[in-house]
């Protein structure tokens, strides 16, 4: 006999699972943001995801993102930018972003920077943890430059630093994000409210939560497989 498992119950184990790698890092759950990850999944799963109490949701995706936020405009949700975004889309994105965890230029930056908004957009400057350029992020030796940028910037605060790890066959993840807190440590020389550390996806999160990440995206443990793109 085959039993379903529902969104309530993937979402409630995370949660779970979230509070005793908490735990067992010395730390409070209370501490850690959980951003559910809901690329290519439909608005009904974030409607229901709202209903279950969720407020932080990620998208990596701008178009997507865009549409969504229109359509449940009515909810009260946070919405997360994880992805890689062009410096042309900046200002669509940041009219719904209330934080983008892909800062990784300055271009970037003049583009949200100048942005109209009520309330500034939380922004971590994504750091590149590899020694593969292709890959998202800034090289280690920019990061003071660009988080300099940032701190100039009207429309956006300056949150904290973000990472993907390494892929597991180049490097353990507990070593990338150990790194991470080092950068997150530089970063607060220039601003010490700049403590939020964006890490940790569903195979890794506990290394990130030992390592200090206050910021969790989430995605498959909790949605589901992802449905094929349209």
């Amino acid at each position: 006999m085959t039993t379903t498992v529902s969104l309530a119950d993937r979402l409630a184990a995370m949660q779970a699972s979230i509070a005793e790698a908490a735990h067992s890092a010395g730390r409070q759950a209370d501490d850690l943001t959980l951003i559910v990850v809901t690329k290519f999944h439909p608005t009904s799963l974030i409607r229901e995801l709202s209903e279950l109490g969720v407020r932080d949701v990620g998208e990596n995706r701008h178009q997507e993102a865009q549409a969504k936020a229109e359509e449940l405009s009515s909810l009260d949700l946070r919405w997360h930018f994880v992805g890689q975004l062009q410096t042309k889309k900046a200002r669509q994105a940041a009219r719904y972003a209330h934080s983008i965890h892909s800062i990784d230029r300055e271009r970037l930056v003049d583009a949200l920077g100048t942005a109209e908004r009520v309330t500034p957009i939380e922004a971590f400057v994504q750091v590149n943890l590899t020694d593969d350029p292709g890959r998202g992020g800034a090289d280690p030796a920019d990061l003071e430059t660009l988080a300099e940028a940032v701190l100039r910037a009207p429309a956006l605060t300056l949150r904290g630093v973000m990472a993907v790890a390494p892929l597991p066959e180049e490097e353990h993840p507990a070593r990338a994000f150990e790194r991470l807190k080092q950068y997150s440590e530089r970063l607060q020389r220039l601003d010490a409210h700049a403590t939020a550390i964006s890490a940790g996806m569903t195979h890794d999160f506990r290394e990130a939560v030992a390592a200090g990440a206050t910021h969790l995206r989430i995605g498959s443990a909790i949605t589901g497989n992802r449905p094929y793109p349209a």
